[in-house]
């Protein structure tokens, strides 16, 4: 562990000499004022400010398209008014629209506010352009929050899985729409002294016209978003933070599911089961939060959009949705995905601890995880035995957002552990380029004894953003003795390979033309092992066509890949493969009721599940992939996703199909009250030339939801699943699982979940 930790502490010093700091330009500013009640809609009647309390806001106006013509006056005029009391920060958006019948605004449950009109308040509220709240509402006053993460890792870009609690209004009139936002200042996190620096951006969306306008202007000439905010000055005397919250929560459960495990063979077993849990916050010195969680509610009341994973060599990635885990997880976020939390599968109980002050940053996360030990023979050391896990990160802001840092993970299971130090670095050497620094060291004891081992990873990205050129060149070199058991590594992150990948991409503006852009592409990609074994190559050139509600994608990729005998059983030299496809992707929100995305993808691919005694080999392929998002009435969505992949041999001989099927319903009775219908259905179908079976599986989920924020809700539950099997009696009485040819349920559940959150 000193050798892992001296080699970070020196690349850490190393990063910081190197790179000069880029002088900013001056950032526009605006003065919030403090006023003497709180604004409502009806203060702003006939879309303008109708009363004296309204009169005391400062108005904004001077928004600025970035898309879909970057630097442009905006199409139709947005005024925003804005203002403060002790406890409350408060925007009202004016959205003015030359034609309100064709605003699209519908009654949706929170967050599903996709291909509606919206308007947008981004926050600061350290000033240390990093990381930001935003604040999204449709015209109908529907909410979508999330957290803005500047950077290049996992959790860069927006994080919608970050809640908080706040209030919204709005209303559509004859001339556009009005929308009110009320921030709580106990939700948010800044520092504690008298007079606060933030920065802030609005925003605002129109979907017909494709068209985001900002104030202040957002461009796309340069990398970044924060960097790009206005100052906010104004706010005094306000604290941040309820210095304690407690989320309290009671799950019921009843559920017939067949046992594949039980004695004697498959059954079907009843149960029934209650449960309490808790977590809570408690706030230290305005900016520092101690996260416990007892019994952690990890029911999963939403559920994984689907992803082909059939014939994929490398493990799909499905994002984390459990309320502990979510929230500040960009504090433990590096270009290499070193804590991807769904590994920690069964958790009793741990703690986080976050915060930030003076440009240092600290996190902590401190668990248990006992799905190691379940299900285990008596006589097996490990059985009941839980993984202990600790994740710590630490990080310091640097001026023109520049920052490097240290992450430590710790897995330790019996006797074996897994430990990994980090150290990175991030650096803006202009106001376009950026450059990403990191390096790694594992050591690992196997739990079940053997040579120990140690490796490493060195991982350096380049990325320029432009308006009109933009390139990402990304290296990442990774011994043969790397292991992060908490991390997910991807083809280019994988043990024991060197490469270079990357893309280039030149965006042409037309001028006086129904197209607003054009845009070729360049991709590419080379690996090779240690011993210099070339394992892949990839090019992949594309053109991007856009207009005002559409674009269009069409693209070829050639691929180069290698097998070795460590990678495919039966193989006794290192084989390569050449294979490509041509790809043309759609997608179209003309019609308010409906928006389109289609792709369809044909050429050749690599057969990894070949027949029983036959090796891998180059295949015919088709995949057609369609998503449609059909509002027919306002309160009424429906979100249907068809998955369609088929292989077959050069002679024409089957491997396989997969088709998945998904659509949900969500019916919305009021903004808190909603019914969600879901339907899925899998089905691969296995040829001559396969080794996988042919399996069906259809999942029904149907739930009744009130939900009064994220934290106070009461669900209602009903999940059925059926797959194809068949329960056969063996001779000595037992009883043995087999394939079928029709469903069969085999679970089904009813369930209970209310939550209700406390604070002071």
């Amino acid at each position: 562990m000193l050798r892992l930790t001296l080699l970070a502490l020196t690349l850490l010093a190393d990063l910081v000499l190197p790179f000069p700091v880029q002088a900013a330009a001056a950032p526009e500013a605006l003065q919030l004022p403090v006023i003497s009640g709180v604004p409502q809609l009806a203060d702003f009647a006939g879309m303008q400010p109708a009363t004296a309390l309204a009169r005391e806001l400062v108005k904004v106006d001077a928004l600025v398209q970035r898309l879909p013509a970057d630097g442009a006056a905006p199409s139709q005029r947005t005024e925003v008014y804005l203002g403060y009391d002790s406890q409350t920060l408060y925007a009202i958006f004016l959205a003015f629209d030359a034609e309100p019948e064709l605003i699209r605004a519908t009654m949706s449950s929170r967050e599903n506010i996709d291909g509606d009109d919206s308007v947008e308040l981004t926050l600061d509220t350290f000033n240390d352009q990093r990381t930001a709240y935003s604040f999204r509402v449709t015209p109908l006053g529907i909410q979508r929050d999330a957290r803005w993460t500047e950077g290049a890792s996992n959790r860069a870009g927006f994080d919608t899985t970050w809640e908080a609690v706040w209030d919204s209004d709005g209303a559509v009139t004859d001339r556009g729409y009005v929308v009110r936002i009320a921030v709580p200042l106990a939700g948010l996190r800044f520092p504690g002294r008298e007079e606060q620096l933030w920065r802030i951006q609005v925003g605002r969306q129109i979907p017909r016209l494709s068209e985001e306008v900002y104030w202040p202007h957002y461009s796309l000439q340069l990398e970044g978003r924060l960097n790009q905010t206005a100052l906010l000055s104004g706010i005094r005397g306000v604290e941040p933070g309820s210095n304690m919250m407690f989320i309290p929560y009671v799950f019921s459960r009843s559920a017939d599911v067949l046992q594949r495990s039980a004695p004697g063979g498959p059954a079907f077993a009843s149960s029934t089961e209650a449960t309490l849990g808790l977590d809570s916050k408690f706030v230290f010195n305005d900016a520092w939060v101690l996260d416990l969680t007892l019994n952690p509610d990890f029911s999963q009341v939403e559920s994984d959009e689907p992803q082909v994973t059939v014939n994929e060599r490398f493990e799909v990635q499905f994002p984390e949705r459990r309320p502990f885990f979510v929230e500040n997880a960009d504090f433990f976020a590096t270009d290499s995905t070193l804590v991807f939390t769904r590994r920690i599968v069964d958790p009793e109980g741990g703690l986080r601890f976050t915060g930030r002050s003076n440009g240092w940053g600290f996190g902590s996360i401190v668990m248990n995880d006992v799905a190691p030990g379940l299900n285990r023979k008596p006589s097996d050391p490990l059985a009941g035995e839980a993984a202990l896990i600790t994740v710590l990160r630490g990080f310091r802001d640097l001026s023109g957002q520049n920052r490097i840092g240290l992450l430590l993970t710790d897995r330790q299971l019996g006797e074996g552990f897994n430990r990994v130090l980090s150290a990175d670095g991030r650096f803006k050497l202009t106001p376009n380029w950026v450059t990403n620094i990191q390096v790694i060291g594992t050591d690992t004891e196997p739990t079940a004894g053997g040579a120990s081992f140690t490796g490493s990873q060195r991982n350096i990205r380049l990325d320029r953003t432009g308006r009109t050129f933009s390139t990402h060149i990304h290296y990442v070199g990774t011994d043969d003795g790397f292991r992060s058991q908490l991390g997910f590594q991807n083809r280019y992150f994988r043990t024991d390979t060197y490469g270079v990948h990357g893309n280039a991409q030149l965006t042409f503006y037309p001028q006086e033309s129904r197209m607003i852009s054009w845009a070729p592409r360049i991709g590419g990609a080379a690996l090779q092992d240690r011993s210099g074994q070339q394992l892949y190559e990839e090019f992949s050139p594309s053109l991007n066509v856009s207009f005002a509600t559409s674009t269009f994608t069409t693209g070829y990729s050639r691929f180069t890949e290698v097998l070795r005998p460590q990678d495919f059983r039966g193989l006794r030299a290192a084989t390569g493969y050449d294979y490509d496809y041509w790809t043309a992707t759609y997608t179209n929100n003309m019609l308010s009721s409906l928006i389109v995305e289609a792709s369809h993808r044909v050429g050749t691919a690599l057969n990894l599940v070949p027949a029983a005694g036959s090796l891998p080999a180059v295949a015919d392929t088709v995949r057609t992939d369609l998503t449609l998002l059909w509002r027919p009435l306002a309160r009424l969505r429906v979100n249907s996703t068809y998955l369609n992949t088929r292989l077959d041999t050069r002679e024409g001989t089957k491997a396989f199909s997969n088709e998945i099927f998904r659509s949900t319903w969500n019916y919305q009775f009021t903004r808190e009250l909603s019914l969600r219908f879901i339907a899925q259905y899998d089905n691969t179908e296995a040829g001559p030339a396969t080794s996988l079976p042919t399996r069906e599986n259809l999942n029904l989920d149907l739930l009744l939801r009130y939900v009064l924020n994220p934290w106070s809700a009461f669900f209602v539950g009903y999940n059925a699943n059926a797959s194809n099997f068949a329960l056969v009696d063996t001779e000595d009485g037992g009883r043995e699982l087999l394939l079928g040819n029709d469903l069969r349920q085999d679970g089904e559940q009813f369930f209970l979940k209310f939550s209700l959150m406390w604070q002071h």
